[in-house]
């Protein structure tokens, strides 16, 4: 029996623009039978409905999914007043629709703004969400028409700014912690108006360290991946224009995590799971729970470590290989 070909190794983050009406999954299988990649996940999935900033691990960048999704992302959404939906966004059935009064102002969204949708603030998450229960997604068990308690959580909202306000249509920019449902602000700001409202656009901005300006919708990935003449028909000339769309897997961490060069030695005995006692030179930072870690030749990412007794290095998560900088 013939082996299965599986994929290339490829190490790094593509930001992907996500378009409307398809699954993250979808659009993520997609784009990595376009790499030819043999190991790939998103960081944080979007609905359907919602476009946007949806950042792409490929191989040993999947070990460090993990900071992107647990980092800070901004969003913009249109808020449909008078409309409510079972799943608070315009994919849902109407469960209910309400007359938008005169008494809903301009002044009087953003009074319920800043008063109810600042700072830290209690969510419960819509059954419609991706959070499990008991293994199954919420929004799986939702459509068989199965209800369970969905526990609140509290979330930060950094900033929520009205963009627009058009009667019966809101706009909003928020930047906000993980694990917030914009849904959620947009159910509860329609029941604060007395109307009701669904999320009608939901588009992901920012993630982590990643800006919107930087994101690249799927069909010029497909451009670059069709081969041309000047190819000859040579598979790896595409690979490579699209690998040069990759950004190195630490810039996952952001420009907060310290980096610490070792040198060869110190590098074999990261990489070999050994303890490392870094010189006096090295210790200026003190003890630091991440730390991000380069090695010797070329200044490959290792992965990262963690610092403490002030000189005692420890790896906590590594490459395979060392990813080469940028």
């Amino acid at each position: 029996m013939a082996r299965r070909n599986r994929g290339r190794d490829v190490d790094g983050i593509l930001l992907l623009h996500k378009p409307q009406g398809v699954t993250s999954n979808g659009v993520l299988q997609q784009v990595k039978r376009l790499f030819g990649a043999a190991k790939a996940g998103h960081t944080g999935a979007l609905d359907p409905l919602a476009t946007g900033m949806l950042p792409i691990c490929f191989g040993e960048g999947t070990k460090f999914s993990q900071y992107l999704l647990e980092s800070d992302k901004r969003y913009q959404t249109t808020a449909k007043l008078g409309i409510r939906t079972d799943s608070s966004d315009a994919d849902g059935k109407v469960v209910a629709e309400a007359e938008v009064g005169e008494h809903v102002t301009e002044a009087l969204i953003r009074e319920l703004l800043i008063k109810h949708f600042s700072g830290e603030i209690t969510q419960v998450p819509s059954m419609f969400s991706a959070l499990k229960f008991n293994g199954q997604p919420l929004y799986k068990l939702a459509r068989q028409g199965i209800q369970v308690e969905v526990k609140s959580r509290q979330v930060m909202i950094y900033e929520i700014e009205l963009l627009d306000f058009r009667g019966d249509e809101v706009d909003l920019d928020i930047r906000c912690s993980k694990g917030t449902y914009i849904r959620s602000i947009v159910e509860d700001l329609g029941l604060l108006l007395g109307c009701g409202a669904h999320v009608a656009k939901l588009h992901r901005l920012d993630a982590g360290p990643f800006k919107a300006a930087q994101m690249m919708p799927v069909t010029d990935i497909e451009q670059l991946a069709a081969l041309t003449e000047a190819d000859q028909g040579d598979i790896k000339c595409a690979q490579a224009r699209l690998d040069q769309l990759l950004l190195p897997i630490w810039t996952a961490l952001g420009e907060g995590v310290p980096s610490l060069e070792l040198d060869e030695k110190q590098t074999a005995k990261i990489c070999n799971g050994q303890t490392v006692v870094l010189t006096a030179d090295q210790c200026d930072s003190g003890d630091t729970d991440c730390i991000q870690l380069f090695g010797t030749p070329d200044s490959r990412f290792l992965g990262v470590g963690r610092i403490s007794e002030g000189d005692k290095l420890r790896a906590q998560r590594l490459c395979k290989t060392g990813d080469q900088p940028a």
